[in-house]
Parts: C-alpha cells; structure tokens; sequence
C-alpha cells in the first residue's frame, strides 16, 4: 500500500507524518511525503527533526513539489488541510477518489479537517503537532490494516 502525505512546503507537517507512519508502520507501507507550494531540496525544519530525534525516529528528508507521478503512485493521499484537498482535486480531479484529508479518513466527523501548522512556532509547537500526527497515525494504521 502506498501513502501519499501532502502539507504546504514539506518541511512540517507531511515529513513528521511521512516519518511517524514509516516507524510505526514497518513494512506493510510504503509512505512518501510532498508539498503543494514546496520547494525539492530543502530539509525538514530544525524543530522536526529535534522532535523525531526526542521519538527515536530517524529521517533523512529532502523537500519535494507534488507531482501527477506522485498522485498517480499513492494507493491512497492524506492532506493536512481541507484547503491542500480541494487545491490537490481541483488540478487532479481523477484522484478524488482517493484523496482524503487526514482528519475525515480517520475520525468520524471532525469538526476541523485541518492538522495544525507548526511552521514559524518554538519546539514545544513542533510537540504538539506531533503528537496530533502521532495519534492520527496509531488510528491510521489500524484502519488501513482492516481494509488490507
């Protein structure tokens, strides 16, 4: 199974989320992560990587801009935001099927789709979006793992 996750510059959101599934998941995903207004290149921030460093996580990470071929790849894409959802369906409308934001695949009716940018924040907001990813994660994989 592959799982796409999409954020802004791909340097928060997506490459925690990218890094957490890829921990907690093991083997049974295969996970890249892209920004629809990202620049290829660039590391995750310093605090993303302080925060995976405190979870024992390790990631080597490389910015990249979302593609079609991405798209096409994914078995199934996670936004951070309803806003990156509709940007993403509005150019790729044959993936709406597959494209959900975060949030609405894994809760019941949430009351905010989004998952809370970091960027710009001290460490201790890095911590709190990562233990939101993190939670989301842990729901993520028990969902995907009962439809496999």
């Amino acid at each position: 199974m592959n799982i796409l996750f999409v954020c802004t510059g791909n340097t928060c959101r997506s490459p925690m989320a990218e890094a957490v599934l890829k921990y907690k998941g093991k083997d049974h995903f295969k996970v890249k992560s892209a920004g629809v207004f990202a620049f290829d290149g660039n590391s995750a921030t310093p605090q993303v990587e302080e925060v995976l460093k405190e979870n024992n996580i390790k990631q080597e990470h490389q910015s990249s801009s979302l593609t079609k071929e991405d798209l096409d790849w994914a078995t199934y894409i996670f936004t951070m935001t309803a806003n990156h959802k509709a940007s993403i369906v509005n150019q790729y409308p044959h993936i709406a099927d597959k494209l959900f934001t975060l949030k609405e695949f894994v809760l019941e009716n949430p009351a905010n789709q989004d998952v809370v940018d970091p960027f710009g924040g001290n460490v201790e907001v890095y911590r709190r979006t990562y233990k939101e990813l993190e939670e989301l994660i842990d729901q993520l994989i028990v969902k995907l793992q009962r439809e496999s």
